[in-house]
């Protein structure tokens, strides 16, 4: 499978999987944290409706409907903990101000590679098998039934202020964020840090014309 193939069924995956759970706490459940699949499955029918809502369809309508799916995708996954991870050591070297510019950067590039892919949405049906919780850390598993095909996807997740946040996903035993950090690490190794700024500048200039 080609990587621009591959990671079309990660943003997909990462886009179909996107379920908060914003129901309150009762005071007898304070003290324990969340379910993260419950938390996880209720919104799935969030993006779901967004996808298939008949006032959103159409290249007219791109720019509003991707908004309105970041919207949700930023309220359950931890893209600044992705883009430290994707660093690595690096990341500990910049400023409050260059952490966060790169954040955003890195952010829009997840946004305008992939978001464009899952416009064709056609029923895919996402099936949780299990989790496995230790501290605050999970893992949440799931199969993705695509016709004759299933994608066994996890999702890693980090809780945070009592909210788990998803800051990688593994499709097929690879990482996203692994795939990441070692195409950057090669760059950073060869060309340094403004290197590799300026091409993911670029790229994401790049894919922001192409969208339109």
């Amino acid at each position: 499978m080609s990587r621009d193939h591959f990671f079309f069924y990660i943003f997909t995956v990462l886009i179909y999987g996107i379920i908060i759970c914003l129901g309150s706490i009762s005071p007898a459940d304070a003290a324990k944290p969340p379910d993260p699949t419950e938390q996880f499955q209720p919104f799935v029918e969030k993006i779901v409706t967004i996808l298939t809502d008949p006032d959103l369809q159409g290249k007219e309508k791109c720019i509003q409907r991707r908004e309105k799916v970041m919207k949700v995708v930023s309220e359950c996954f931890d893209f600044h903990e992705m883009s430290k991870r994707v660093l690595g050591r690096t990341w500990r070297k910049l400023s409050k101000d260059e952490q966060e510019n790169f954040a955003r950067l890195f952010t829009r590039l997840l946004e305008h590679a992939y978001i464009g892919k899952i416009e064709g949405y056609s029923n895919q049906e996402v099936v949780f098998k299990d989790q496995r919780v230790k501290g605050e850390r999970a893992q949440v598993t799931t199969d993705i039934l695509d016709k004759d095909t299933v994608i066994t996807v996890l999702y890693i997740m980090m809780l945070k202020d009592g909210m788990w946040k998803v800051y990688d996903i593994v499709v097929e035993g690879v990482s996203l964020v692994r795939n990441y950090m070692d195409q950057f690490r090669e760059i950073l190794r060869k060309e340094g840090y403004a290197s590799l700024l300026k091409q993911l500048e670029d790229k994401v200039t790049e894919l922001e014309t192409s969208n339109g």
